[in-house]
């Protein structure tokens, strides 16, 4: 089932149980009072109960080519995409805990992995680089250091190439059908800065087994999914908090 797909069928889904989906864009929050309030773009709303999950937004290196080639052959996602490109040619641009673990993921399913890093070392966990580096060695691996993408190459069909350049000025193009930009995500937060404790722009919550785990530091006001986790960024687990989420609102509402 395709992303799309499942968003579609779980709204037709909560529409069944007489849900009311609003579609509006919220611009600023006031949480220092009951009920919330909400100004959308359209018109103001009131909440005895707020659940945040306005996920994280992976980002991307702000290429015209990588933009144009979205869907066709370049992602931020491996473990969603990367099953496209089984026993085929893949690159990861990045450096990090994410870059690396979607190389070694990545690995496992294509004919060949090149992961392009800026500098002459990673940035990742050490067991992590250790793993990618050994499997480089005897694996099907390629690491290019002190690069970077300079474009996405392709054709109407899809991605065909990139051109990297390196740290020297020089340019060399390597053949990939996929290209995984893995340099990190920005959670949508930024309307919550000042009203919600986080850290790092991903909203903190309590966690725990003791009840209320979506909690954040305002009572009433709860998050789930990407926007309160960078560590598993997937669909089940932001399902997962999403339940939570609704049984701590509607214990609070209760109470």
């Amino acid at each position: 089932v395709q992303g799309p797909d499942l968003m579609t069928r779980m709204q037709q889904h909560a529409e069944r149980f007489d849900t009311e989906i609003i579609n509006d864009y919220i611009i600023d929050v006031d949480f220092s009072k009951r009920p919330f309030t909400l100004n959308g773009a359209a018109t103001t709303y009131t909440a005895d109960a707020v659940i945040i999950a306005t996920g994280a937004s992976a980002r991307y290196l702000g290429l015209e080519s990588e933009e144009a080639f979205k869907g066709k052959g370049v992602s931020a996602c491996a473990t969603c995409d990367g099953f496209f490109y089984r026993g085929q040619r893949v690159a990861v641009i990045g450096g990090g805990n994410t870059a690396v673990e979607e190389a070694l993921f990545l690995s496992n399913i294509a004919d060949h992995v090149t992961i392009v890093h800026r500098r002459d070392k990673f940035s990742s966990e050490k067991i992590l680089s250790d793993q990618l580096i050994e499997k480089a060695k005897t694996g099907n691996i390629t690491i290019e250091y002190n690069h970077n993408l300079d474009e996405v190459l392709g054709d109407a069909m899809g991605v065909t190439g990139l051109r990297l350049k390196g740290n020297d000025g020089k340019t060399k193009e390597i053949d990939v059908h996929g290209v995984f930009i893995a340099i990190g995500h920005t959670p949508n937060t930024g309307i919550f800065e000042g009203h919600l404790e986080m850290k790092h722009g991903y909203i903190q919550i309590q966690s725990g087994t003791q009840g209320n785990a979506t909690q954040t530091s305002v009572e009433g006001v709860f998050a789930a999914g990407d926007v309160a986790d960078h560590v598993y960024r997937q669909a089940v687990t932001s399902a997962g908090t999403g339940c939570m989420a609704a049984l701590d609102a509607e214990r609070f509402i209760g109470e």
